[in-house]
């Protein structure tokens, strides 16, 4: 009887200790700064518990899994945006997913505000107000996020300062993120960087590619001295572009004649 006993102690005890391996936990910067949390793979869980800390109007940590949701509802909406305004499904992801902590952040909470978008003179909807870069700002409130989407569009399509957006390449999204700051979107100096890494960590691009029918992998350029053929290029938009002559585009591709086709790769140097 004590042998048993003994022997089912013993059981007992390395069973708890294999347990608390599998449940043991490290915390550590990751390549942007942010504070992430990754459990032990052996338990199977760590994708769902890696967290994105957002910050732009409200600070919010979330778990990877709720970014990854958040893009799942919005991802359609965002492609439609793009295809009906020309701006950038992954430009419009990125600043929902950062403006409103993933969709957890206060002002979403309040105001159904996924962009941070401030009333400004002329706005007749509802507000909201919440604390920014001073305290109790007015913000615009909508009745479903679907509106803030819209609005967001119509926001940057009806305002002046950032027309010469539209001129880029419609996959320039490291163009779009820096742009958007240099015209006074955001005050925070990091906005592009923000953008930018959370485009490239959950691709994002891949929305882009979709409606502009062209290979994920073949969104802009892929090295300093080639650029991918995006739907509406021609040779000669192209040779304006980056400042190249027809003539040496064909030469350095081996071309015969102008015709070019989406997703095809150009060397430019």
């Amino acid at each position: 009887m004590i042998v048993k006993r003994i022997i089912v102690a013993f059981l007992v005890l390395f069973l708890v200790s294999c347990g608390a391996k599998k449940k043991a936990t490290s915390t550590k910067k990751n390549n942007r700064g942010h504070s992430t949390t990754k459990t032990d793979t052996r338990n199977g869980n760590a994708s769902s518990q890696n967290t994105e800390t957002l910050e732009s109007t409200s600070r919010t940590t979330v778990y990877t899994a709720t970014v990854e949701d958040y893009i799942d509802v919005y991802s359609p909406i965002a492609m439609r945006q793009m295809q009906n305004y020309g701006i950038p499904a992954s430009i419009i992801l990125a600043q929902g997913i950062l403006e409103s902590g993933a969709g957890k952040g206060e002002l979403v909470r309040k105001a159904n505000n996924h962009f941070g978008i401030k009333c400004h003179a002329g706005w007749n909807g509802e507000r909201a107000y919440h604390d920014d870069d001073a305290k109790g700002e007015c913000f615009r409130k909508y009745k479903y996020p679907e509106y803030s989407y819209q609005d967001h569009s119509e926001f940057l399509t009806t305002r002046s300062r950032y027309n010469f957006l539209f001129s880029l390449d419609k996959d320039d999204y490291k163009g779009w993120a820096k742009g958007l700051r240099s015209a006074g979107y955001a005050t925070d100096r990091r906005y592009p960087q923000k953008l930018i890494s959370l485009i490239e960590k959950y691709q994002l691009y891949e929305y882009d590619a979709a409606v502009l029918g062209v290979a994920p992998e073949s969104i802009g350029r892929i090295a300093d001295n080639t650029y991918v053929v995006s739907k509406g290029d021609t040779l000669y938009s192209i040779s304006k572009r980056h400042n190249i002559s027809v003539d040496d585009l064909k030469k350095k591709n081996g071309l015969k004649d102008n015709n070019i086709k989406i997703g095809q790769v150009l060397y430019l140097n």
